[in-house]
């Protein structure tokens, strides 16, 4: 008869591994979990004739895992993950005084909203713990729609089918250059024909209106890099590698008098931070009190 994992292993079987792997040797798993280490590793000895596999290699100080064992270990931290979050979840559902509000949330909307959001929720709520993800648009929403977290900060439109949405007013995007390598006669702005034959550096997800735009004029841009990073975009600037397009509050993620930003004109690109939420997710409660929070501080566009 073969048995599921679910069937030849519980929970308390789990944590007793995890911990043993996690601590090094039962000794110290025992310590940590309260229990006698004979009756450990008992419980190990058991879970391997259940398995019928050997999950740890003996004769060493310190615990090895077979090739089994490895496996497990990798399905177990995600199972026990799995579960720690919905029990964490549950609990948090009608109390607002503990638990955790978990954001993903892409680099150039999250650096600028949440920090001084986070500091001023945390005079509310100083037990409220936070998990972050920072990931490109398209991950952070996959994220959401696999619970991982429970808000999502982005620029990426979301349909209003499956996403209740808070949208900022749009902000312009802007062209960061180095001083010893400026573009457009304007010390504020730069127009889109003053970039030809400038090396530049463009975000992925503006790559195809801003070609459009180029095209439009009758030129094609030098793009020597695209991506998806505006720190890296900074970065590279401040190397003197070309100009790069940011969003307006971006500027502030490196503040160095090397760069110099321009608004970008004729034509204008904008941009706007969108924060998203599953409609058929039931959100902690800490996760509301902080969208609420949200609403108060940021103005949101109608």
């Amino acid at each position: 008869m073969s048995f599921t994992l679910e069937q030849s292993i519980g929970i308390k079987d789990m944590r007793a591994f995890f911990a043993i792997v996690e601590e090094g040797n039962i000794s110290h798993a025992a310590q940590r979990l309260d229990v006698a280490q004979p009756a450990l590793s008992r419980q190990m000895k058991r879970l391997e004739e259940k398995l019928n596999v050997k999950l740890f290699e003996r004769g060493s100080r310190r615990i090895r895992l077979t090739d089994a064992g490895r496996v497990l270990y990798g399905r177990v931290e995600s199972i026990l993950g799995m579960v720690d979050g919905t029990v964490r979840e549950i609990t948090e559902i009608g109390t607002g005084a503990k638990g955790s509000v978990r954001i993903g949330t892409i680099t150039s909307s999250g650096a600028m909203i949440l920090p001084e959001l986070i500091a001023d929720f945390r005079k509310v709520y100083p037990k409220i713990t936070f998990e972050i993800w920072e990931a490109e648009g398209a991950r952070i929403l996959e994220l959401l729609d696999n619970r991982l977290i429970e808000i999502a900060v982005t620029r990426t439109q979301v349909d209003n089918i499956n996403y209740e949405t808070l949208v900022l007013p749009n902000e312009p995007l802007v062209m960061v250059m180095n001083k010893k390598n400026p573009c457009g006669k304007k010390k504020d702005s730069v127009k889109f024909h003053e970039l030809q034959g400038q090396p530049l550096i463009i975000p992925l997800r503006w790559k195809p209106a801003f070609e459009t735009n180029c095209k439009n004029l009758g030129f094609t841009p030098e793009i020597i890099c695209v991506s998806d990073s505006t720190v890296q975009g900074l970065l590279m600037v401040k190397m003197n590698l070309g100009a790069a397009m940011i969003p307006l509050s971006s500027r502030t993620l490196l503040t160095d008098g090397d760069l110099i930003y321009k608004r970008l004109v004729e034509p204008e690109m904008t941009t706007h931070t969108v924060v998203s939420w599953l409609k058929n997710q039931t959100l902690s409660t800490s996760c509301t009190n902080f969208l609420e929070m949200f609403k108060q501080k940021f103005p949101v566009r109608g």
